[in-house]
């Protein structure tokens, strides 16, 4: 549990709509450059030796796009007809924002059925613990049932594990005090729509090692 901090040093709905969607045009900005200097290359008739690197850059390109958007209907909002959404689905989303990076995802979430809080709680504590690897390690995210409660609980472990000191911050429900709000703004929508649902998010960090654990409502 976290000290109750006074909603004055927090953002409101239109401050934490305008971070959120700050982070979003971040993230979304550097595929989509990358698109647009592929589709300049097929263009340039004096770099037609290069149209074969073009068309990898805009395909792997795309293929990031989409894993950004697909992953961010459901952390960020859950835009979609669905109520539910599977483990497997889960997966998928999670494996294609962490394709390519250092961290080795070790998926031990039960199959079953996940409500919208849930799955959004699930997917964004997914991609925090394998953030928290900067220079390699796994990131095991695993589920479990507790009497009336489900568990979800990242554990990263690795050289250099660790959680910047935003990240600590936005985990605890606490405002930004100094640095960036991009690296403060996902880590508190986890804490918010883990205190929303009426459950609990702990943070362990040790040297090498990484914990979130968060406990909601089943």
């Amino acid at each position: 549990m976290t000290d109750t901090v006074p909603s004055s040093d927090l953002p409101d709905g239109q401050a934490l709509a305008a971070l959120v969607a700050g982070k979003l045009c971040h993230d979304f900005i550097s595929p989509a450059g990358a698109i647009s200097s592929g589709l300049d290359l097929l263009r340039d008739p004096t770099a037609q030796d290069m149209r074969d690197d073009a068309m990898g850059l805009i395909e792997a390109s795309s293929k990031k796009m989409i894993a950004l958007v697909s992953f961010a209907r459901v952390a960020f909002g859950a835009a979609t007809s669905a109520e539910r959404f599977s483990g497997a689905e889960l997966k998928v989303l999670v494996e294609g924002m962490t394709e390519g990076g250092r961290a080795v995802v070790d998926w031990r979430v039960d199959e079953a059925d996940y409500s919208k809080p849930q799955a959004r709680a699930l997917v964004n504590l997914a991609y925090l613990t394998a953030s928290a690897l900067p220079m390699g390690g796994t990131a095991v995210v695993s589920s479990r049932r507790e009497h009336d409660h489900l568990v979800f609980e990242g554990l990263a472990e690795g050289a250099r594990a660790r959680l910047k000191g935003e990240a600590i911050s936005g985990l605890s429900g606490k405002p930004l005090e100094e640095g960036l709000p991009g690296q403060w703004i996902q880590p508190y929508w986890l804490w918010l729509t883990v205190d929303d649902a009426g459950g609990t998010l702990t943070t362990q960090v040790e040297d090498g090692r990484v914990s979130l654990t968060a406990r909601m409502p089943n």
